[in-house]
């Protein structure tokens, strides 16, 4: 059965809309009302992806994005939150294996032992920035090179 020439569409623009670029430009696109609300030292700099101490979290997410991860806590008294930035790393591996293996096929079950050489490759997360806030305010922030 042929898929449906509209639905082949659908498929073709999902996948362009997931892969589309989401940089402050876009960010500031789709929030403009947020944007409207900064200062103009927070507009430049969202503008250009920056932090800066003192910015709201409105401003670092339209900057940097929404973190993967956020941590609430409190420091010297005071309310501070950590936002994580986390990106998957790819990791290729080789090698070799050898051991039982077991299948099915249709209602038979089976165990075998089997051997071969394979590659692949694996993700793993990495933290590629962080955000401290303290008061609700951009305290200090750190970013990988």
């Amino acid at each position: 059965m042929a898929m449906k020439p509209l639905a082949a569409f659908a498929f073709a623009l999902l996948g362009l809309v997931s892969c589309a670029p989401s940089g402050p430009q876009s960010r500031i696109a789709r929030h403009p009302e947020v944007y409207a609300r900064l200062g103009e030292r927070e507009k430049q700099l969202v503008e250009r992806g920056e932090l800066a101490r003192g910015m709201a979290p409105e401003a670092v997410l339209l900057a940097w994005g929404e973190p993967a991860r956020r941590y609430e806590g409190e420091q010297d008294g005071k309310a501070s939150e950590r936002w994580d930035y986390i990106h998957d790393e790819p990791l290729a591996w080789d090698g070799a294996y050898a051991g039982p293996g077991y299948g099915e096929f249709g209602p038979y079950r089976y165990r075998s032992y089997g051997f071969g050489l394979g590659t692949g490759v694996a993700y793993a997360p990495v933290l590629r920035a962080r955000v401290m806030f303290l008061n609700g305010r951009v305290d200090s922030w750190e970013r990988g090179r």
